[in-house]
């Protein structure tokens, strides 16, 4: 398997878990308990968000790392330009990865 089916696989369970989860959770009784259950869906959920951020960002950080070795192979005086920028780009791409997770940890 290649990433962009695995990838294409993981996107797509996370779709039919955020479809399906909340219709089966208030399917079960109603009340206080449909209610903590979806609660709880939620939190998975947001968990599972974090997740695909974290993993998002290694394969960010992995592109244009790779990028960036290629650039260097092939015209190695400009290394230093494209060591900058391949660590700026590393940097935002840690930050908004960062922010993803930070944020779903604190979903209700």
């Amino acid at each position: 398997m290649n990433l962009k089916s695995i990838t294409k696989s993981v996107v797509l369970a996370a779709l039919a878990t955020a479809v399906l989860a909340p219709a089966s959770a208030y399917a079960q009784g109603g009340g206080a308990a449909a209610v903590a259950a979806g609660a709880s869906v939620g939190k998975g959920l947001a968990v599972l968000g974090c997740g695909l951020a974290v993993i998002g960002g290694g394969v960010g950080i992995g592109l244009v790392g790779k990028g960036a070795v290629e650039s260097i192979a092939r015209q190695p005086e400009a290394a230093a330009k494209v060591q900058i920028n391949m660590i700026l780009a590393a940097a935002l791409i840690e930050g908004a990865t960062l922010f993803a997770v930070a944020v779903g940890f604190l979903a209700k």
